[in-house]
């Protein structure tokens, strides 16, 4: 539940449209509703502003649907980070999206977009979790620009996109190998730049390890530093950002 719904109800209320009775059995839920495996938090969305995400990675297909399920019944709305298209095809709830390039199922969300955030990839390889961050973001109100292959190979190709970096209230920068771009980005922009290490690489990467350690060892002041491949949190970050 959010706001904007918790504000229908007691406005229902107030009108007189509908009961008291009624009005608590929506809030029946909160603050969690016990499925015994899993306490589905419908409240964390007041609290933190931001819905709980179901990460289906190390759960069973059968809890992820459950899960899934209750969210929607509540709010008609989730959203599932490392799922698979076998757990799209079981959960069968009309609407529902699933987005290959980061295995994330997603229904409802905020349709008004707000604000900006831009994210850049290294290489093609990156997108699956530059894709994660994008989808999140979109999921949670922010509009979203995406520039994918524009690593400092060929840095021509990022400085294409200045007006892009310019525009946006925040930038995401997701790379492997090196992890060298969020510096660059860093030192062109005054705008908050979030680094994203990916496990893309060769051996001495060490599934990211070396991207991860470039960014926090960057030279440029103020870079934020995510977890390796965390492209969820990079979104969620940058969407609290962008909508200050």
């Amino acid at each position: 539940m959010d706001i904007k719904k918790l504000q229908q109800i007691l406005n229902a209320l107030k009108a007189g449209n509908i009961s008291v009775e009624n009005a608590i059995k929506k809030f029946k839920h909160l603050p969690y509703e016990d499925i015994s495996f899993a306490k589905v938090d419908h409240h964390r969305h007041l609290r933190q502003g931001v819905p709980e995400v179901i990460f289906a990675a190390g759960k069973t297909e059968e809890q992820v649907i459950t899960i899934a399920q209750a969210m929607y019944k509540r709010s008609k709305s989730f959203l599932v980070s490392r799922a698979t298209e076998k757990i799209y095809n079981s959960i069968r709830i009309k609407d529902a999206v699933f987005h290959p390039a980061s295995a994330m199922i997603s229904i409802g969300g905020e349709k008004k977009k707000k604000g900006r955030v831009l994210i850049l990839t290294a290489g093609t390889s990156d997108i699956p979790v530059a894709d994660e961050a994008s989808v999140t973001a979109s999921f949670l109100g922010s509009r979203v620009d995406t520039v994918y292959d524009v690593g400092v190979a060929g840095l021509h190709r990022l400085m294409s996109n200045k007006n892009l970096i310019k525009e946006s209230r925040v930038i995401i920068v997701v790379a492997g190998m090196e992890g060298a771009l969020p510096s660059v980005v860093g030192g062109m922009t005054d705008k908050p730049v979030i680094a994203v290490p990916t496990s893309v690489g060769y051996g001495t990467s060490f599934g990211g390890i070396t991207a991860l350690f470039a960014m926090l060892n960057s030279c440029v002041p103020g870079i934020a530093v995510m977890n390796i491949d965390n492209g969820f949190g990079a979104g969620v970050l940058a969407h609290k950002i962008n909508t200050l």
